[in-house]
């Protein structure tokens, strides 16, 4: 099997994701591990110094970047692609299941515009250019729902402090989950955050569109929260 990640110069402190595999992948979904993949995989730079500029992944100009952080199956990262041709997008992602579901919508569809990062998110992160992402998406996150797990939860103060270098100033962080303890952790710790202004909105944008956790949610009666914050 094909190692689908670079090796970390640092490794993060906190461990902020659950599985990486789940069952074996049928053979068509292995096959785009081992030939696409590597293709769309956001390399590290070798010198821990140097800053990527997410402009250079891709094979055209690109009018911005974008990143999502946690796409499982990529339904929504995709649809950002198919709507926003003109817009490179990132997605990180270390469950190799949803990966591999992704990787044949983008191959069925040839979506160019798409790089993906199948490690921690933050090791991306802390590569990339200052203020080179337009917008952000954590979108219905692990909720590690346990007290003693809390401190696992990727909408941290410690990540909106990394997101800030990278993001230009007036870009667009968005935050969704449908775990009540978890909407507020997001608003207390977006809310007072000196680089972020949250942007208060009652129609959800055209270009927001439901994933399939938020589905699932809202089949079984619980509502969804989103949050938009503006950078300053």
């Amino acid at each position: 099997m094909t190692d689908m990640t670079n090796p970390p110069a640092v490794v993060p402190p906190r461990r902020v994701y659950g599985r990486r595999r789940g069952r074996a992948l049928r053979t068509g979904q292995q096959s785009l591990i081992d030939t696409l993949l590597p293709r769309l995989r956001v390399p590290l730079p070798e010198n821990a110094e140097a800053k990527l500029d997410p402009r250079g992944l891709f094979p055209g100009a690109v009018e911005d970047c974008w990143l999502e952080i946690g796409f499982g199956a990529g339904e929504h990262l995709g649809f950002q692609a198919e709507t926003h041709p003109q817009v490179g997008l990132i997605g990180c992602e270390v469950f190799e299941p949803g990966i591999a579901r992704f990787l044949t919508e983008v191959a069925a569809k040839n979506l160019t515009n798409l790089r993906l990062f199948p490690d921690d998110a933050r090791l991306l992160i802390a590569a990339l250019a200052p203020q080179s992402l337009g917008r952000a998406f954590i979108l219905f996150p692990d909720p590690w729902p346990k007290e003693r797990h809390k401190k696992r939860r990727v909408v941290s103060t410690e990540t909106l402090d990394d997101l800030a270098v990278v993001m230009k100033p007036g870009a667009e962080l968005r935050l969704g989950t449908d775990v009540p303890d978890y909407a507020e952790w997001m608003a207390e710790r977006g809310d007072v955050h000196p680089a972020f202004e949250r942007v208060v909105f009652t129609d959800r944008p055209n270009d927001w569109p439901a994933t399939r956790y938020e589905m699932k949610a809202r089949r079984q009666g619980r509502g969804a929260a989103l949050f938009r914050y503006r950078r300053r």
